[in-house]
């Protein structure tokens, strides 16, 4: 292995949590670095878990993927046809639009709101600024362009949903509120110490101005380094506001659709669901903890929501699957599945969908 092949299979591992023993190594802190509390069904005093859930793979399996399989190979930059663009200050009454930024970075627009999920700008989605999965979509949104962020929902500590450049940009520029599930504020306290955060449970609720947000379990895991897996827990968000409820999944496997209808059964009807197509492939790796378009459609269909859309794909190259693998087989799979393409909508960066008017 070349030293530029090591650097990327070391940023892999660290995107991961996966340390060269393997995940006993992991296992070996009796502590945990960001957060204390009671023992509950999925907390079980040093670590989250996933109640009758499948555990991340270790480093065994990392290898096996990383040097047995095969990676599609992505153009090194794509142009998106919506991008640049420049969102209105504000969106009123039960108005809602979502724009795309790129991954899992979105924005919400609604009730007088601007929120951001899992917020990147960054030009990589990983823990070293030379090395790791690399954009190759340019921010649908200019970081400058961007309205006055009120809250950020941030679901889960992994590198390419929590970055802490752009999360102190972000304080410096607009000092929005971050909502946050347990033990993700020691992580962004770290580096910008006067972060305003609210974390909270799954089970849990903060009301913020017009909306109030729900933490919701889904199928995941978290880590920033190679020892501190699932020490800060995940989560998926419910946001209710005066325009109607909005399912935000975060980053989960299908987990026979519990999560969907977990959510469903607690909150009801949804105006809007956003939920990951990306990051999939190989099957037998991601499976546990990244659903497929295939599933992502079920999901939705569990929830009841009005209308889905896909992100989590198409900027930073995760897994083995081609860059606009996701998009195409959703398209396909809506089709097999009855279900029109115009209700489930992958966004591309900077396109900006806006819910049709409540009766």
């Amino acid at each position: 292995m070349n030293r530029r092949s090591f650097l990327k299979f070391t940023a892999l591992a660290t995107l991961f949590g996966i340390g060269a023993s393997g995940t006993a190594m992991a296992l070996a802190r009796s502590s945990n670095r960001y957060h204390s509390g009671p023992v509950s069904d999925h907390f079980d005093g040093v670590r989250f878990f996933n109640p009758d859930g499948a555990e991340p793979k270790g480093f065994s399996d990392l290898l096996k993927w990383k040097f047995g399989g095969k990676q599609a190979n992505w153009p090194a930059a794509v142009r998106s046809p919506f991008a640049p663009t420049s969102p209105d200050p504000r969106i009123d009454g039960d108005r809602l639009r979502i724009t795309m930024v790129g991954h899992a970075t979105l924005l919400i627009q609604t009730a007088g709101l601007n929120i951001l999920t899992d917020p990147v700008w960054s030009d990589r989605a990983s823990p070293f600024s030379f090395a790791g999965p690399k954009r190759v979509t340019a921010p649908g949104i200019a970081f400058e362009e961007l309205p006055k962020i009120d809250l950020v929902l941030l679901s889960h500590n992994h590198y390419d949903h929590l970055d802490l450049v752009t999360l102190a940009r972000l304080k410096q520029a607009h000092d929005p509120l971050v909502i946050t599930p347990l033990g993700n504020d020691a992580v962004i306290k770290a580096q910008t110490p006067d972060m305003r955060i609210k974390t909270g449970d799954w089970g849990d609720v903060i009301g913020e101005a017009s909306a109030k947000v729900h933490f919701e379990p889904c199928h995941h895991w978290s880590a920033r380094g190679v020892n501190d897996r699932s020490m800060a827990l995940w989560a998926a968000f419910v946001l209710e506001t005066p325009g109607g409820k909005i399912l935000h999944i975060g980053d989960t496997g299908f987990d026979n659709g519990r999560p969907y209808q977990n959510a469903r059964d607690r909150h009801g009807h949804f105006r809007a669901a956003i939920l990951p197509v990306g990051a999939y492939e190989p099957r037998w790796f991601m499976k546990d903890q990244h659903q497929n378009p295939d599933e992502a459609i079920d999901g939705f269909l569990l929830s009841g929501a009005d209308y889905a859309l896909g992100h989590h794909w198409g900027t930073f190259q995760l897994t083995d699957e081609g860059r606009d693998a996701p998009a195409e087989v959703l398209d396909a799979k809506l089709a097999e599945k009855g279900v029109a393409r115009e209700r489930f909508r992958p966004l591309s960066p900077g396109e900006a969908w806006e819910a049709p008017a409540t009766a």
